[in-house]
């Protein structure tokens, strides 16, 4: 019974991913309630974080739902694939900030 977050984000990750033999999870409890840190494929990185993180942010909502039923805090940590680069639109948000600058001048 209290490691049903942990069924629960098992169930949606492997849904949302084209390699579910490559997730991992691994569920940690502390003093801070309880982590689930969770391993991918790099090619199905995309599809957990989601544009913008909507997904990630959606999944991390649904496990503290999961975690308030089970009277628990639940957090998750999604750990970067080695050799995994940073998505484009990080640094062209940095341009954008860069050119808004350029036009108050």
């Amino acid at each position: 019974m209290t490691e049903q977050d942990t069924k629960f984000l098992d169930f949606v990750i492997k849904a949302l991913v084209d390699n579910p033999d490559n997730v991992k999870i691994v569920r940690t409890v502390d003093e801070m309630g309880v982590l689930l840190t969770l391993d991918v494929d790099p090619a199905d990185m995309g599809k957990v974080i989601g544009r913008m993180g909507n997904t990630a942010k959606a999944i991390r909502t649904l496990l503290r739902v999961v975690g308030m039923k089970n009277n628990s805090r639940v957090n998750l940590k999604i750990n970067e694939p080695a050799g995994s680069v940073k998505a484009p639109s990080m640094s062209a948000s940095k341009s954008v900030d860069e050119a808004m600058a350029d036009l108050k001048l």
